[in-house]
């Protein structure tokens, strides 16, 4: 009995000699997310072993009860730091307030009270039960307050590790070897507290908890040095989940199957005009009745809330939710604000009017005036006059693109496209042979990319003064990408004319000769693709317009009705 207890002492003098390193570590790593509570829960664990030593060297049992006494300051402490280190280290710390850490501290402050009071009640009791073979006083605790301050520690364990067992599916290795360590840290002690309450372990009378604070305390020292766990912290990846879904300027509400909403960040609060904390466990369909008050503009739907003065526009998105099975759990409703776009499609409705018409009309008028004289002069204003009806045609043709690229959902065979471009071209330009090369695989393209192939092939056919002019045009394929390329034999476009729309704008000393080229340009960039210019031997250009061929799959949403 004797060589046990002299064994238990040399293993809680390591216990302490490690805790200690460990809790150097700690602290030279403040203000690091965790650092202080694990501090405060490494002096908790050598004190309690501290105490055991000098409870195993005193001479009188008195002295024995007076150190058992004292032990359950360090008892108390550890299971307060640990859930305040697993808040802290995984990002959660909003729930660390000093009136939280309050409430955590009642239990730990009455079991020291009720320690040091024991002559006086039975709640806590620490008393001699007798004297081991090698002379050492054998210690007995119990009452009604030790089962809940015995409860108390385990519950609190339970809830830290909860945590960071999150941290075991990481991605990152640094936070799976983390969160290992921790977790072998923290349950070899309370695994032996738990054995030895129950009865199972219980050399010479002495609590093994502390001596196994040397596992943990070499589990911390791993995981502060090997993995890194003040260098590579996990705290700000729940911070900024939790910001990001608060902080976004879309509106966002998360409903569940049944039509009821369980989360909903401050902007789709403040959009509804509800107060967020209210509108959890509410109808989705009572606040968001999406079937009464969605709008229908050029094809796509949005929801307007509102008076007509002040009223707001938008665009309602719903991604599903789905378990590991495929199955559906609820959507995620997200709110983008799309009044300036719906105002900006507007004021183009009305441009597109001006140029469709109101420009054409009064070019018809000066035409008929025109045609009233003879002479250079009526030649003159005949062409001037259609001219500046090509340029609003090219106007309305850019104005439609950008309606058709933001919210035409219209798509149209690649071959298909092809051909239509080059019979209205041979319409437009008999004079011009037109040479196609139909696409190794036809796809599905979005009908906008035929301003591009239209402008192109005008292009190629209008400036060509060649003698006998000739257009080919030929579409591919290939790596997820359709191509469409248009090679003329003429006298190929003008280097100024390429510098001004690399420029991407255009100044008053520096502008292109017309719309065309900015058409293709636009077209491809809106359609997230690009044109590139290429000399065509002997003369001419090869233009190759390329765009991807993903398409955007936008699910629907019903609510349900109660």
């Amino acid at each position: 009995m004797l060589a046990s207890s002299s064994i238990a002492v040399l293993l809680l003098f390591g216990s302490v000699a490690i805790g200690s390193s460990a809790a150097i570590l700690a602290w030279r790593n403040r203000p690091e997310p965790g650092a202080s509570p694990l501090v405060w829960l490494l002096i908790g664990q050598s004190w309690w072993s501290t105490c055991i030593i000098f409870g195993l060297s005193a001479g009188d049992p008195a002295g024995v009860v007076r150190w058992t006494k004292a032990g359950w300051v360090g008892v108390m402490i550890v299971p307060v730091a640990w859930i305040l280190f697993a808040l802290e280290y995984t990002g959660r710390d909003q729930y660390i307030t000093r009136r939280n850490v309050a409430l955590l501290a009642v239990v730990p402050a009455l079991t020291v009270v009720f320690a040091v009071t024991t002559p006086y009640h039975d709640a806590l009791y620490i008393q001699q039960a007798g004297v081991a073979p090698d002379g050492t006083a054998v210690v007995e605790q119990g009452g009604l307050w030790y089962a809940v301050a015995a409860g108390y520690t385990y519950l609190l364990g339970v809830l830290g590790i909860l945590p960071i067992l999150g941290l075991l599916s990481s991605g990152a290795t640094a936070f799976r070897g983390q969160s290992a360590a921790l977790l072998v840290g923290i349950l070899t002690p309370w695994t032996t507290n738990i054995l030895y309450n129950l009865g199972v372990l219980s050399p010479v009378g002495i609590d093994p908890t502390p001596v196994a604070f040397a596992v943990s305390g070499v589990a911390y020292l791993g995981a502060i040095d090997r993995f890194r766990m003040f260098g590579a912290n996990p705290a700000p990846t729940w911070r900024a989940k939790e910001f990001l879904f608060d902080h976004i300027h879309e509106g966002a509400i998360v409903v569940d199957g049944h039509d009821t909403i369980v989360e909903i960040n401050r902007t789709g609060a403040d959009i509804l005009g509800i107060d967020a904390d209210r509108a959890l466990g509410a109808s989705a369909s009572s606040l968001l009745p999406l079937d009464d008050r969605l709008e229908t503009d050029g094809g796509r739907d949005f929801l307007t809330i509102g008076t007509e003065a002040t009223s707001q526009s938008y665009d309602v998105t719903a991604t599903e939710l789905t378990d590991r099975h495929g199955e559906t759990l609820g959507h995620v409703l997200t709110l983008h604000n799309v009044t300036q776009y719906l105002q900006q499609q507007q004021r183009l409705r009305v441009l597109n009017r001006v140029l469709r018409h109101n420009i054409r009309t009064e070019a018809n008028i000066i035409q008929g005036y025109a045609e009233r004289t003879t002479g250079a002069t009526a030649e003159t204003i005949t062409q001037r006059t259609m001219r500046i009806v090509e340029i609003s045609e090219k106007g309305r043709d850019a104005i439609e693109l950008f309606e058709d690229a933001v919210s035409d959902r219209d798509t149209v065979s690649l071959a298909a496209l092809v051909d239509r471009s080059l019979d209205d071209a041979a319409e437009a330009f008999p004079g011009v042979a037109f040479e196609a090369e139909p696409p190794d695989a036809d796809v599905v393209v979005p009908d906008a990319l035929s301003v591009v192939v239209n402008n192109l092939i005008e292009n190629a056919a209008a400036h060509n003064d060649g003698e006998q002019r000739r257009v080919r045009v030929g579409a591919a394929v290939d790596d997820g990408d359709a191509r469409v390329w248009v090679a003329d034999n003429g006298p190929g476009i003008d280097d100024y004319e390429l510098n001004v729309l690399n420029a991407g704008t255009e100044t008053a000393l520096q502008h292109g000769s017309g719309l065309g080229l900015w058409l293709v340009k636009w077209g491809t960039e809106l359609l997230g693709g690009s044109v590139s210019f290429e000399p065509n031997e002997p003369t001419g250009t090869v233009v190759t317009a390329t765009i991807p061929l993903e398409r955007v799959d936008r699910r629907s949403y019903a609510p349900r009705r109660r």
